[in-house]
């Protein structure tokens, strides 16, 4: 259960609710869901799911999962919010265009933008790739790559952090760019 009292100010507010939405759901054990459902029935006393509330759960299965510590992947699935009982009662609604990809582009340049879009999609699908013992090997397009280079790793640091010895105080400047590595591995490196 969450420590919200029937009579509370917080069950109040929830009363005159009319919509929940749970932003990065996924990455919630199914434990968190199961004790919302829970308080929230016990709230309104309603059997009905979430106390009859209506209920939306935002994120990406494709990210990053409930963390279980030296846990295997049968273990981490089995956290997930689709394993809980609740998610028979879900719709589930998929997005398919990529909004933050073609926000302040070129007209110009949307074309390719929703190829890479659309390569995205596949490669989170699992779509592209040859799996073999749980590793994938993907080939990464032409024009993603990082060509006649000395040092790769300094070019992609240069192209993703340009300036950065004029701008490293400014916090808008890493906020609006990452690398990402799949491994600490990579990253120590």
């Amino acid at each position: 259960m969450c420590f919200i009292k029937p009579d509370d100010d917080v069950a109040d507010l929830l009363r005159k609710t009319k919509l929940i939405i749970w932003d990065e759901a996924p990455m919630n054990h199914k434990h968190a869901l199961k004790a919302l459902d829970r308080t929230m029935k016990d709230i309104f006393k309603c059997e009905m799911s979430f106390g009859g509330k209506v209920m939306v759960f935002g994120g990406d299965f494709r990210q990053i999962l409930p963390f279980v510590p030296n846990g295997s992947k049968q273990e981490i699935v089995n956290t997930l919010i689709t394993s809980s009982y609740i998610w028979s009662t879900c719709k589930v609604l998929t997005l398919t265009k990529n909004m933050r990809l073609t926000v302040g582009a070129n007209a110009s340049d949307i074309e390719e933008i929703k190829a890479f879009a659309n390569w995205l999609l596949e490669l989170g699908k699992g779509k592209i790739g040859d799996s073999d013992d749980c590793e994938v090997v993907i080939d990464i397009p032409e024009d993603l790559l990082i060509k006649c280079s000395v040092d790769p790793m300094s070019d992609l640091i240069d192209f993703v952090y340009p300036s950065l010895l004029q701008l490293y105080k400014d916090i808008d400047y890493f906020a609006e760019r990452a690398i990402l590595a799949p491994t600490n591995k990579v990253i120590q490196k």
